[in-house]
């Protein structure tokens, strides 16, 4: 079962009052943290206790995040802030997604074999 804590809805901005997330191909990480809402030091906090994010490293270990770590970002987020889940809980609501969308594109994949 997943866990949830309370939060308080007016420390942080609501999903819906984040700034549209720009059509660049990679951003660093002050610029990331002004999309989402949060700081820069929870993002690296965040980057150890979820797997799935993980920016690129360049000269002098600078981050670069692309487009679909910064929606991931925004997603946990709103699960930590928005829905109150505990970090363990996050990470468990994105596995859950990440193994049904696996699944969805098996079931995929064996229609399109039983369609040809």
């Amino acid at each position: 079962m997943l866990e949830k804590i309370e939060s308080d809805p007016g420390s942080a901005l609501l999903c819906s009052q984040l700034p549209p997330i720009p059509a660049k191909r990679y951003f660093t990480i002050g610029e990331v943290a002004e999309l989402c809402g949060v700081r820069s030091h929870v993002l690296r906090y965040w980057e150890q206790e979820f797997s799935q994010l993980s920016p690129q490293k360049r000269r002098g270990n600078r981050r670069y995040y692309q487009h679909h770590e910064v929606v991931l970002i925004r997603k946990i987020r709103a699960l930590l802030y928005e829905e109150g889940f505990t970090i363990s809980g996050a990470r468990n609501r994105l596995d859950e997604a990440r193994g049904e969308l696996k699944l969805r594109e098996e079931l995929q994949a064996i229609l399109k074999m039983l369609g040809n």
